[in-house]
Formats: structure tokens, C-alpha cells, sequence
């Protein structure tokens, strides 16, 4: 594959045949033809700069915590946002696309900021979250975002783009980011003044939960479905009458996955050495020895059995590269 500039932007630090398994958290995936750590904002436009210009197909992923990669890797290059500085300006708060979310969560926490206490157990970058609009334990991401600086490649040009929360299009899980293909370079959140003790608090309470509720023996890519928002009372009303729904599902409008996976006895189902968590039925865990493989064929048996028992068409929460 021609990628003279790619080579020559980077030098030794670009990688060749990198096991993509060794920077996904559920350990699975086969080789890139080329990898790079973008350690600045710059860094990942000339990275991408230079697959515009080598004719190379790249893709931008952050923490790797909700990715899996397919066992035949990716032909191109794949670039990881580990750009990380980050600063707080009174009540705002400016980190680039790679800082993790959990260190955000702590530092803000520290210096008596609320509003992202709940992000101390995502286990991703802050641009992630910003694409996916993570949330968990009652908060979301959009619920403190400011502004996005973004890359859109155009006509085989970079441009820098800046993003209004309106322009973000934010839904459950959602965002603009994943439909126009925009790379997340930094991100401007907005908190507010709390006392510090009581930040720490919340901030505790989220990883006690995190550590209560959610796997943590075997590798797994976080909560692979998302939870079942139903729209009209037609959708509900078909659930209702084939499963005693908990009277908080009806009053969020949104049923978790996991409990709907947990209805239809699905918890420990084993497919190769991928195996639905007997904890928490939303996260699919890798044995050691699973291939992506097996991970998308318990996917398909998990959606097949819940929308044969319960109606319900599951989607993946998982971010697939290389399929």
C-alpha cells in the first residue's frame, strides 16, 4: 500500500500490522495495516492530511472502550486520539478529544465543579463520549457540553469546524458526529459550582455502583445494546402485555437492555469465548480466547431471542472497525 506521506509524518512511530487487539478493551481484533498515536489536535489533522494525500482510508478511535475491531483487522490506517491536555477556566471546562472521561470527572470533581461526576465510570476519552453522547447513573453528555471543534473532510480537504450543542444533534446515544463522520478535536463543557465534599460524594457513589452493577473479571467493549426507548404507547403496550415491565421503565419511556436480555434467560449463554455476563446481561464478555467472530454471533442470537420473545429490535450500543 502507497503511504509515503503517512510514513514520513511519523517515522518510527508509526506502526505497521498492529494487533488491534492490544488497544480495544475487549482484547479483539486483527492487524491494521497502520496505526499512530495522535498526541495533539495536530497531530491527528496531519494524520489524516496525509491519508487524503496517500489515497489511505483511516479511522479515529479514542479509549477503545466501546469498539470492536473485526478479526481481519483494518486496511488503512487507524489513528488514536491520545491527545490530552485539558484546563479549567472558572465554571468551563476546555479538554481535547482524547482526554480520558474518568480523569475529567475526577479533576473537575477536585476543584468543586459538578455535572460530570457520573463520567467517573466511563471508561473512554471525552471525545467519545461526545460522539456516542455517553451517559450513565441519571447524567449524559450533552447535559454539560458548551462546543465541539470538529474536522470535516470536504472534497478531499480539511476543514475546522465549530460545533453549537443544536449542531450536535444529541439523542440517546446519538449525535451528529456518527452520521457526518466529523473527527472530534476539542470539546468546551460547562459545569457548575458545587462544594467539593459533596462532588467526591457523587463522584464515589457512581463507582460504587460502576463496581456493584458491572463486570470487571473479563474484557468486555462496555454495554453493547442500547436500552429500549419506546416512542408510543403501541410499543409499550406490546411489551406490557409479554413481560411485567418495572413501573421506572414506564416513567423513563426507556427499557435497559440488560433486563430485557435477563428476561429472555440469556445470561451466561456462551457462543466460542464470548459469553453474555451473568452480571449484567448488556455487557457481552470475552473469555480470552473470543474472536470477533464469536461476538457477532451472539449479538445476532441475543437480538433474535429478545425480539422473538418480547418484540422488541435491539441495536448495537458497539462501535464495529474493519467490517
Amino acid at each position: 500500500m502507497h503511504a509515503d506521506r503517512i510514513k514520513k509524518s511519523f517515522g518510527d512511530r508509526l506502526k505497521e500490522h498492529e494487533p488491534l487487539a492490544r488497544h480495544v478493551n475487549i482484547r479483539i481484533g486483527g492487524p491494521a495495516d497502520f496505526y499512530v498515536e495522535a498526541k495533539s489536535s495536530e497531530e491527528l489533522a496531519a494524520a489524516i492530511e496525509a491519508c487524503l494525500a496517500d489515497g489511505v482510508a483511516f479511522v479515529v478511535f479514542g479509549g477503545g472502550s466501546n469498539t470492536l475491531p473485526s478479526d481481519e483487522g483494518f486496511r488503512g490506517l487507524v489513528i488514536q486520539a491520545a491527545n490530552r491536555d485539558w484546563r479549567i477556566e472558572g465554571e468551563r471546562v476546555y479538554a481535547e478529544a482524547g482526554v480520558p472521561s474518568a480523569f475529567l470527572a475526577r479533576k473537575t470533581a477536585e476543584a468543586g465543579l459538578a455535572g460530570l461526576e457520573w463520567a467517573i465510570s466511563l471508561p473512554g476519552t471525552i471525545g467519545g463520549a461526545v460522539r456516542g453522547n455517553a451517559g450513565c447513573f441519571g447524567g449524559e453528555t450533552k447535559d454539560v457540553l458548551a462546543s465541539v471543534d470538529a474536522l470535516r473532510v470536504s472534497e478531499g480537504k480539511l476543514e475546522r469546524v465549530t460545533y453549537t450543542p443544536e449542531d450536535c444533534r444529541f439523542s440517546y446515544r446519538e449525535s451528529a458526529f456518527k452520521r457526518s463522520g466529523d473527527v472530534v478535536l476539542d470539546v468546551e463543557l460547562e459545569l457548575t459550582r458545587a462544594p467539593k465534599e459533596e462532588c467526591l460524594a457523587r463522584l464515589d457513589a457512581a463507582l460504587s455502583r460502576r463496581k456493584l452493577e458491572q463486570p470487571s473479571d473479563s474484557p468486555s467493549a462496555g454495554c453493547m445494546f442500547k436500552n429500549f426507548e419506546f416512542k408510543d404507547e403501541a410499543d409499550i403496550a406490546k411489551l406490557m402485555s409479554l413481560a411485567d415491565v418495572p413501573e421506572a421503565f414506564l416513567k423513563a419511556r426507556r427499557v435497559p437492555a440488560g433486563w430485557l436480555i435477563e428476561q429472555a434467560d440469556l445470561k451466561g449463554k456462551t457462543i466460542g469465548g464470548a459469553r453474555v455476563s451473568e452480571k449484567h446481561g448488556n455487557f457481552l464478555l470475552n473469555l480470552g480466547n473470543a474472536t470477533a467472530s464469536d461476538v457477532l454471533r451472539l449479538i445476532s442470537l441475543v437480538k433474535m431471542k429478545v425480539r422473538d420473545a418480547y418484540g422488541v429490535q435491539l441495536e448495537e450500543e458497539v462501535q464495529l472497525l474493519g467490517f
